[in-house]
């Protein structure tokens, strides 16, 4: 009998695939490490402890099949570990890429709590995807027989390209309106390169293109077609458009120019990475280089943009965030790779204010220190009197959040219904909003989330889309 090639975390070590020099990879916005060799990616996958109740499934908002396909990866049956990898998910080399795992799979395998290290799920699951786009694997979308009924989907992001493909699967016809220049929404313009090469997202928008998806670029619902001028064209449609606007900073002298919001940043310097012309970006305005760069914030959009900054060559990049490294929301991998590449965390600490002649100089600090916990649990923060200080900055990011948009005046849609925080409203059981056939997911249901959670809810939607979709065909078939 073959000897069981799983369970092997005591006798190998975890190991990630290994990482470039700090010094090179501040150097481009390339990937900072490359994938497994076969032989290492088998041997992390051996780590496995096959669990009965699988820990890192649970955690995983699209419940991948994880102990199975790191099981078919250690007996190096490759092809079969992707094709079980892409039934639970439209896009696994680029969650294996950006999901949080030491929050979701990883924080929760069990072999971690026994001290042995987690299982490398993510490396895993990146190098299983992208040998088996190498390999040919990866196969075009199989479209179902035609229906005669159309999806108007608004927003290209992973959410709505997630809820495009399975529903040309199933055989309508489907049309996504984005108002950028290219798909991909935040894989395209908000992740830098560094944690997503952009052909990774291109070559998936690709393959949905070929399927026959048509795609309607530099579109602005409420500019070049109301709300209700896609009701009228297609027999259902889908808002998939994520949350844009920046959370607001109340703070002395935030009008100041130098200050801008973080995806702002971010996107010009992706635009740049395409080959664009971006004039804030060629004028300085968004362009870190021989600057002394203040973020504002402790999430991992805060994350990208100082280690962006730290690319673009910037003079000195610090990040403030009010609470301690214990206690922040962005990935601890993340921090960890930042201060490696020169950037200085500045933790219990916010903005009280800022000044300049001209533009920002100078950002006034709070010291901040953790007091009682709050609604949530986590211990809140509360100024320090003691500790304020000042630091020189001529650019200023903030990466504090972001919020819905006024989608009924966006979309000339004064009946969409939304909630007292702007979020749209839905009947959680379909989601469908109060409009008849109208449908919508995401982050502009519930507020700003992860990527995998919008991949989640494409994947969920389609179901109600579908359901709703036959019994309107049904209905119209009785009343001809």
């Amino acid at each position: 009998m073959a000897k069981d090639p799983m369970l092997k975390f005591i006798s190998k070590a975890q190991a990630y695939p290994e990482k470039r020099a700090p010094e090179l990879r501040a150097e481009d916005f390339d990937e900072i490490a490359k994938r497994y060799a076969p032989e290492a990616a088998a041997d992390q996958a051996s780590r496995c402890s096959q669990c009965g109740v699988p820990y890192c499934s649970v955690h995983c908002p699209l419940h991948n099949h994880i102990p199975d396909w790191l099981r078919l990866t250690a007996e190096g049956r490759l092809r079969e570990a992707y094709e079980l990898s892409n039934l639970t998910s439209t896009m696994p080399e680029i969650c294996g890429r950006i999901c949080p795992q030491d929050r979701l799979c990883e924080g929760n395998c069990v072999i971690e709590f026994s001290g042995h290290d987690a299982v490398t799920i993510g490396s895993v699951e990146k190098y299983i995807t992208d040998t088996a786009w190498e390999q040919g694997w990866v196969e075009p979308v199989e479209v179902g027989p035609a229906r005669g009924q159309s999806v108007g989907i608004i927003g290209g992001g992973p959410g709505g390209l997630t809820t495009a493909e399975y529903l040309r699967v199933a055989g309508y016809d489907v049309h996504v309106y984005d108002r950028y220049d290219r798909m991909g929404g935040l894989l395209t313009y908000g992740i830098p390169g560094f944690k997503l090469e952009k052909d990774v997202v291109m070559r998936r928008i690709k393959r949905l293109e070929d399927s026959g998806i048509i795609f309607h670029c530099n579109f602005e619902v409420g500019r070049d077609a109301s709300l209700d001028d896609l009701r009228a064209k297609h027999d259902a449609v889908l808002i998939a458009t994520g949350v844009y606007k920046a959370r607001d900073i109340k703070t002395p002298g935030i009008g100041l120019a130098g200050i801008v919001p973080a995806l702002d940043y971010l996107t010009a310097s992706n635009r740049k990475g395409f080959g664009d012309t971006v004039e804030a970006f060629e004028s300085g305005a968004l362009n870190a280089k021989d600057k002394d760069v203040v973020v504002i914030g402790g999430g991992d959009t805060a994350m990208d943009c100082v280690r962006t900054a730290i690319r673009q060559g910037a003079k000195s990049v610090k990040c403030l965030y009010r609470r301690d490294r214990e206690n922040m929301p962005g990935s601890q991998r993340e921090v960890a790779n930042a201060e490696e590449e020169g950037v200085e965390f500045v933790w219990l600490s916010g903005p009280k204010g800022f000044d300049g002649t001209d533009k920002v100089e100078r950002v006034h600090v709070s010291k901040m220190r953790l007091g009682a916990p709050d609604a949530s649990g986590r211990r809140a923060p509360e100024h320090d009197p003691a500790g304020d200080f000042t630091l020189n900055a001529d650019l200023v990011i903030t990466a504090l959040g972001f919020e819905a948009e006024d989608l009924p005046v966006l979309f000339g849609a004064p009946d969409l219904n939304v909630t007292r925080w702007g979020t749209i409203r839905v009947d959680h059981m379909t989601q469908m909003t109060n409009l008849d056939g109208v449908f919508a997911i995401g982050d502009i249901v519930r507020g700003a989330s992860l990527v995998v959670w919008a991949i989640r809810d494409g994947r969920d939607v389609t179901q109600h889309i579908h359901n709703w979709l036959q019994a309107k065909a049904k209905a119209a078939k009785v009343a001809a």
